[in-house]
């Protein structure tokens, strides 16, 4: 029997210059660049690892820099936003400390949001990225240019924008995520874990996506191990139709696969449990 996902594993988006990511992601918000390396489908692209403390599972945004791709545009069927989890009380700080940086956020009304304090705002190449007052204790680092006290401690949540929200939210619930709430056209899922639990999905008119600079291109989920992995792809590969199943794959960091159900978002499976290559510790950063 398949265990249900704790919650996210990482979210990877697409950006455009790669310095303008590191000075963004490292340098405006905090993140620890944790690791460099390369785009296991095209290993002439790379692809940054950004986290919070060591970098566990569930606190970690990855990009892949194309400074030459057309930009992209956001649509169905893709996730419009990738969302940071903050301490709570930090957002004025935030708000100062973007603006202070040229960097525009602006304030969702927090009924819309369930009650939630959000702050949203792009990076470089356009992807809306919110921050999130959360009382998790998440991952913390010190060794940051923003104060620990308000300092991101990982993975919030994610939203999708589906061709289909109710197939999108069958994978989710596939997955082990639970409906929890909804208001106008944001449906919430939660799955059962202690940290980067939260999926929202859209139900609004939208174009289709032109994946590139500016766009999310999967949110991946965490499973303990490769046999658990293993599992998953026989289930997925079973279903009659509406799901395409990639292969197991080693990351060199961990393992996973794809799945794109119906729906139409892209979601990853990886393995908490890293490869035998891969970091000896808790989290996904360089050891060197």
């Amino acid at each position: 029997m398949t265990a249900r996902t704790p919650g996210i594993h990482h979210v990877t988006g697409i950006v455009g210059d790669a310095d303008a990511a590191v000075g963004f992601y490292a340098g405006a918000l905090g993140l620890r660049l944790l690791r460099t390396t390369v785009n296991y489908e095209d290993v002439l692209q790379h692809h940054l690892y950004f986290g919070a403390g060591a970098g566990r599972p569930g606190s970690v945004l990855t990009v892949f820099p194309d400074p030459t791709g057309d930009p992209g545009r956001i649509g169905k069927p893709s996730y419009e936003t990738v969302s940071l989890a903050v301490p709570p009380g930090s957002l004025e700080h935030w708000r100062e400390r973007l603006a202070a940086r040229g960097i525009d956020a602006t304030e969702p009304d927090a009924e819309e949001r369930f009650g939630d304090r959000v702050l949203r705002t792009t990076d470089p190449a356009g992807t809306p990225v919110e921050l999130v007052e959360s009382a998790d204790a998440g991952d913390q680092w010190t060794g940051g240019p923003v104060p620990e006290s308000m300092a991101i401690r990982g993975i919030d949540g994610a939203t999708g924008l589906p061709a289909d929200p109710y197939g999108a939210a069958s994978v989710l619930e596939t997955l082990g995520f639970e409906y929890e709430a909804e208001r106008d056209d944001r449906i919430r899922y939660r799955a059962p874990g202690e940290r980067a639990t939260r999926i929202d999905l859209l139900d609004r008119d939208a174009p289709y996506v032109r994946e590139g600079p500016g766009t999310l291109h999967h949110v991946a989920v965490r499973v303990p191990d490769r046999e658990a992995l293993l599992d998953w792809h026989t289930l997925f590969r079973e279903r009659e139709r509406g799901f395409d199943v990639s292969r197991v794959k080693d990351r060199h960091f961990f393992h996973s696969l794809y799945v794109r159900g119906p729906g139409g978002l892209l979601v990853e499976l990886a393995t908490e449990s890293p490869t035998p290559e891969g970091p000896s510790g808790p989290g996904l950063a360089d050891p060197a």
